[in-house]
């Protein structure tokens, strides 16, 4: 009898064969402005190293990212009152001259549609914004009261009506959560149909209100990873770098439970352990960029080779 991770790997296998699209992680900013109960990054956290990368170091990271054989490279910060929504418009066109080749992904947050338009416009490909989670008590359970579970779901739909490659996801094991909770997980992906769902374990951070909680488990994420790699066979599903933190390997792990996608880290080397979302993130080895090669090698040690591809979403491609 086949596990549900034999059918989601047979599924994966059946759409994307054996490859696996990488993505240049730049984090841009450690700023920002809101208080999530899980985030390091919180704006409450004094003790976070704060940084925010000029635009000529965020080109560099996509030369050297285009070099090693990344197309696609996604921008990645915390709300960042500092840095203004022209200039990561100005950042996006220039990117997009340079490589026009390559697609862009941002995950910066919340913003109106009117930002998002824009950003569009100036040439981005891809919003990620995680949903977090679909039922209002447990958002309240995660967020501080400025925050609006309405806001996040409309933006992803607003998105999505701008002709974003829209990416959700959740974190599993999050305080609170339950089968319940990720019950209308569920329900809301099969309604919003994004192209990419990104998940992984709730890892805890030191300096949070959450930080005595414990983490998910390695396990309970490859299930959902299976899981919704079944109930969304063209999805773009990433084996995360928390599900690596929690397990050496834990990507190895995630793309054979269905998973499609990793995502090195570009970041320059001096910032990445400044960008600490949770305890212990990894930023070096394998999850490095300029690690790629060993990369390579832990992907064909499981049967999988990595591709230098936009790694569309199948109904999105040219």
């Amino acid at each position: 009898m086949s596990t549900i991770q034999d059918q989601a790997r047979e599924i994966c296998l059946r759409t994307f064969g054996n490859r696996v699209y990488i993505r240049g992680l730049i984090e841009i900013t450690s700023y920002c402005r809101n208080n999530c109960y899980y985030c390091g990054l919180r704006a409450a956290n004094r003790r976070a190293q704060r940084y925010r990368l000029s635009r000529e170091q965020i080109l560099d990271c996509c030369r050297t990212g285009h070099e090693l054989g990344f197309r696609t490279f996604v921008l990645q910060g915390g709300e960042d009152p500092g840095m203004t929504t022209e200039w990561v418009a100005e950042t996006v066109m220039q990117i997009r001259g340079e490589f026009p080749d390559s697609a862009i992904t941002l995950s910066l947050g919340e913003q109106s549609k009117a930002v998002y338009r824009m950003w569009r416009e100036a040439g981005a490909d891809r919003y990620l914004l995680r949903h977090e989670t679909a039922d209002e008590a447990h958002y309240r359970l995660l967020h501080p009261p400025e925050l609006s579970f309405q806001n996040r779901r409309e933006g992803l739909y607003a998105l999505k009506e701008l002709g974003y490659q829209i990416g959700a996801g959740f974190m599993v094991g999050s305080p609170g959560q339950t089968e319940k909770t990720l019950e209308k997980d569920l329900q809301f992906l099969e309604e919003l149909q994004p192209h990419m769902i990104g998940i992984g374990p709730f890892v805890p951070h030191h300096d949070t209100p959450f930080a005595n909680e414990p983490a998910g488990t390695a396990e309970q994420t490859l299930e959902w990873i299976s899981g919704l790699r079944i109930a969304f066979p063209k999805a773009l599903l990433p084996a995360t770098t928390a599900l690596g933190t929690i397990d050496p390997t834990g990507r190895e792990k995630g793309i054979l439970a269905g998973a499609n996608v990793v995502m090195p880290n570009l970041s320059p080397r001096e910032v990445r352990a400044k960008y600490e979302l949770y305890d212990n993130k990894l930023s070096t080895g394998a999850e490095a960029a300029e690690s790629l090669a060993d990369l390579a090698a832990r992907m064909q040690s499981i049967g999988r080779e990595i591709v230098v591809d936009r790694g569309d979403h199948p109904e999105m491609r040219n």
